[in-house]
């Protein structure tokens, strides 16, 4: 049923976007991805184990706004409840993003279809500012079923390589501040909240143009991107809730990685 819902998102929004195109001198754009890696960590949270994952997704644009689907198929789900589908999680995305010189900002909506839990919806806004580690701040805010506040700032740099090759750093640090405490509840006191730091992540990944590697006209709308990405907390409180979260022991560091392949016109 999941599936069916994918595709006929994907086919309504191809259509809308190939109308809007007959009537505007620029085009939309689009973008086509598939990555598979060692682990699913979602702001901390071990959400897969000892299992490959599958995530494929697509980004529509135009002028500004942007329409994303994206799904995550767990090969070999780690199994606490046996109803559970493989395909674990579809995540439906909304946003605006516009440039104002040295700042670029977004604001979006994101719709978490969930299979092991309640879908959650969020809105955020974010802003990067156009400088030396284009340092971003993002602030998440669910309303639905797990009232909290998620809090992200993340630096970045690439450094060109040969034939349009870069390596990629980036480092990110985040907070969550909990209006629930039966969804995130303090370490120390189940009967309150969760509120301060919790964890972070360093990614290193390479943006390879396929067009580096192959010589077909068709090379160039492809690119393969292979990441190694580290999770750890950043607060004693946050290294509890990791640890509570972890897949049958009590880790709060997780070290992953695999590849994406993109596609883009």
């Amino acid at each position: 049923m999941k599936i069916k819902k994918i595709v006929c998102f994907l086919l309504v929004f191809t259509m809308f976007t190939g109308a809007a195109s007959v009537f505007a001198q620029e085009k939309p754009s689009a973008d086509l991805s598939v990555s598979l890696l060692s682990a699913y960590i979602w702001r901390g949270q071990q959400l897969s184990k000892n299992s490959l994952v599958i995530q494929p997704s697509a980004t529509f644009s135009y002028k500004g706004f942007a329409a994303n689907i994206w799904a995550n198929y767990d090969t070999d789900l780690y199994r606490t409840i046996e109803s559970l589908d493989n395909l674990t999680e579809t995540d439906y995305t909304l946003s605006y993003s516009r440039d104002f010189g040295a700042i670029s900002a977004s604001v979006g909506y994101i719709y978490y279809a969930l299979d092991q839990a309640s879908d959650s919806q969020e809105f955020y806004v974010s802003a990067t500012l156009n400088s030396f580690l284009s340092p971003t701040f993002t602030i998440y805010r669910e309303f639905s079923h797990y009232p909290s506040t998620y809090m992200s700032l993340q630096v970045s740099h690439s450094f060109a390589m040969t034939n349009d090759i870069s390596l990629d750093v980036s480092l990110l640090g985040s907070a969550l501040f909990s209006d629930d405490a039966s969804a995130y509840p303090d370490p120390d006191d189940p009967s309150d909240e969760f509120s301060g730091l919790h964890h972070g992540k360093a990614t290193i990944s390479m943006t390879i143009p396929l067009s580096a590697i192959a010589s077909c006209e068709s090379a160039r709308y492809f690119t393969i991107t292979p990441e190694v990405d580290w999770v750890f907390p950043l607060s004693g409180d946050g290294s509890k809730d990791m640890s509570h979260r972890a897949l049958g022991s009590t880790d709060n560091n997780f070290v992953y990685g695999g590849a994406t392949i993109s596609f883009s016109f």
